[in-house]
């Protein structure tokens, strides 16, 4: 197999196990975002399908709503359903403490937000994602969700603060991307990242950033998938 079948392979193996050992009836779901999500909702989709699991869909983007109505599934959102079962969804990096670095799909506030109102949020990854520490493997740089208006004096602030700032751009738009809430996201550089709580900190009380692609302590279980078609799980 080549590369990129491995790679899938592993995405797929890991979001299987994770649908069949946390997915249980009349749950209320948290979806994530991401190539390895897709896996997970096919599975969740099948088993819903076949044992009539009763199961309720919170997207945590566009790519997720769109997911989980080609799909078949149930969808409601966060207002009728304020406490979640179970948050499944991907991740850019994952340290050996599973904290996170995600927000490489643009989605990291409201993936954030679903997460943080879940009682369980499991992660699905392949083997490229997992790191000893934050920034290893993972070197797109740590997204940064922005006030449009705030987004130059913060780039002043992260350059003073040792990162390396860059605004992401848009494919097929001229100009940058713009998030599912409005604002400009910042991907920064901080090399590699031996404390990232105290990282987050310092950057959320910046004015004009809205929040960070760090998730730190809230991961309980992450799937690995690896090449030869096994799955990992850290806890």
């Amino acid at each position: 197999m080549s590369e990129k079948e491995l790679i899938e392979l592993g995405k797929k193996k890991a979001a299987t196990k994770a649908v069949d050992e946390n997915v249980k009836k009349d749950m209320i779901l948290g979806i994530g975002s991401g190539s390895t999500v897709v896996y997970a909702v096919n599975r969740i989709a099948e088993l819903n399908r076949e044992q009539n699991l009763n199961l309720k869909c919170i997207p945590t983007s566009f790519q997720s709503y769109q997911l989980i109505v080609e799909n078949g599934l149930t969808l409601v959102s966060l207002d009728q359903y304020p406490e979640i079962d179970l948050d499944i969804d991907g991740a850019d990096e994952i340290d050996s403490n599973l904290n996170l670095i995600k927000g490489g799909g643009g989605c990291l506030v409201q993936e954030k937000i679903i997460a943080s109102n879940s009682k369980k949020l499991v992660i699905i990854a392949d083997f490229r994602k997992y790191s000893k520490l934050l920034g290893e493997n993972w070197k797109k740089g740590v997204p940064i969700e922005v006030i449009p208006l705030s987004y130059v004096p913060i780039m002043r602030k992260l350059e003073k603060m040792g990162g390396k700032p860059k605004l992401r751009m848009a494919k097929s738009k001229a100009g940058p991307l713009v998030s599912d809430n409005g604002n400009f996201i910042v991907d920064v550089d901080f090399g590699v990242i031996k404390d990232p709580s105290e990282l987050n900190n310092r950057l959320l009380v910046i004015p004009g950033i809205v929040d960070t692609g760090f998730f730190i302590g809230m991961t309980k279980k992450a799937y690995i998938g690896q090449k030869d078609g096994s799955v990992i799980i850290k806890k």
